[in-house]
C-alpha cells in the first residue's frame, strides 16, 4: 500500500510538473503577428494589400533610412510639437481613468478623444455642408502600450516604430486604423492570418 502511495504520489509530480512545462510553452509559442493594410479605391480605383508578419518589419524597419526614419525611428521637427512636452501628456492620459477627454463638435468636423480598455481613441467626422455622405472619417485605436513603445527609448524629437512593432505583436488582434471617404478606404490592423480577409 505504502509504494503504491509513492508511486501515485511521484505520478501525480511528474503530471504536475508535465502540465507546467507545456503550459509555459504553449504561452511562450503565440502564433505570429501580421500587419495588415488595404487600400481600396485610389484616384484611379486602384487597391493595395500589405500583409507583413511583424517579425520581418521589425527586422526592416532598422535598415531603412530615409526621410525623417532612421534605425526604426522618426524624428519629428521641433516646429511640429509646437512647445508641447507630448511624454507628459501621455503619462496624464496613461494614469487617468478610462474617460472621454475631448470632444469638439463644430461645423466643420466632429473630433472625439478618450481613453478605454487600455486603448488611446481617436474619432474625427468631416460635418461640413459639404461633406454629406461622402465626409471622411477616421477611427484610430491604438493599445497604450504600443503608445508608451513609442517613447520608451527614443529622443525627446523621435518615436521608436521598431519598439512600438514589438509592442503591436503582444497586442492582440485589433483593429488600429479606418479611414473612409469619397474616394478611398483605408484599413490597417493586426491578426494572426497571414493574409486579409
Amino acid at each position: 500500500m505504502r509504494k503504491t502511495i509513492q508511486v501515485v504520489a511521484v505520478s501525480c509530480l511528474l503530471a504536475a510538473a508535465l502540465v507546467t512545462v507545456t503550459m509555459r510553452t504553449a504561452r511562450s509559442a503565440t502564433a505570429e503577428r501580421y500587419l495588415h493594410v488595404r487600400v481600396d479605391g485610389g484616384a484611379k480605383g486602384e487597391s493595395v494589400n500589405v500583409n507583413v508578419p511583424l517579425s520581418m518589419a521589425a527586422k526592416i524597419l532598422p535598415t531603412i533610412n530615409h526621410g525623417d526614419l532612421h534605425n526604426g525611428r522618426v524624428t519629428i521637427s521641433s516646429s511640429d510639437l509646437n512647445d508641447i512636452d507630448v511624454r507628459a501628456i501621455l503619462n496624464a492620459i496613461r494614469t487617468a481613468p478610462d474617460n472621454e477627454f475631448v470632444t469638439v463638435k463644430s461645423n466643420e468636423n466632429d473630433v472625439r478623444v478618450a481613453k478605454s480598455n487600455g486603448n488611446l481613441i481617436i474619432h474625427v467626422r468631416d460635418t461640413g455642408k459639404d461633406a454629406g455622405k461622402n465626409g471622411q472619417k477616421v477611427d484610430v485605436t491604438i493599445p497604450m502600450k504600443v503608445v508608451d513603445a513609442l517613447f520608451s527609448t527614443a529622443k525627446n524629437n523621435e518615436l521608436d516604430v521598431a519598439a512600438a512593432l514589438q509592442a503591436l505583436g503582444d497586442a492582440g488582434e485589433t483593429m488600429l486604423v479606418t479611414v473612409q471617404d469619397a474616394e478611398q478606404n483605408v484599413k490597417i490592423w493586426i491578426d494572426s492570418k497571414g493574409s486579409a480577409e
